[in-house]
């Protein structure tokens, strides 16, 4: 399973999850996770459709790639941990 965790500097959202994302990473040394910057990585944020207004945005990929669900806003540490130990193997 891999991450992908959009943000920008100017998102309030995004720095709330900047140490819930780092405490979920020390846990799970496994997970992957890549950060896109909004304003920075137009690529990947136009590649993935990522709007400003539902920053900030994690796009959870299965082992080949395909999307398996997103998650908009701040949600849980708890939230975040349930979605990973469900999605884990895929």
């Amino acid at each position: 399973m891999k991450v992908l965790k959009f943000g920008a500097v100017w998102c309030s959202g995004c720095l709330v999850m900047k140490p819930r994302w780092a405490e979920i990473e020390k846990e799970l040394p496994w997970l992957e996770t890549v950060m896109y910057d909004h304003d920075k990585d137009k690529e990947m944020v136009g590649k993935y459709k990522i709007d400003e207004g539902v920053l900030p945005a994690f796009v959870f990929l299965d082992k080949e790639g395909k999307e398996i669900l997103r998650l908009n806003g701040e949600p849980s540490k708890e939230e975040l941990l349930k979605v990973i130990k469900e999605n884990k193997e895929k």
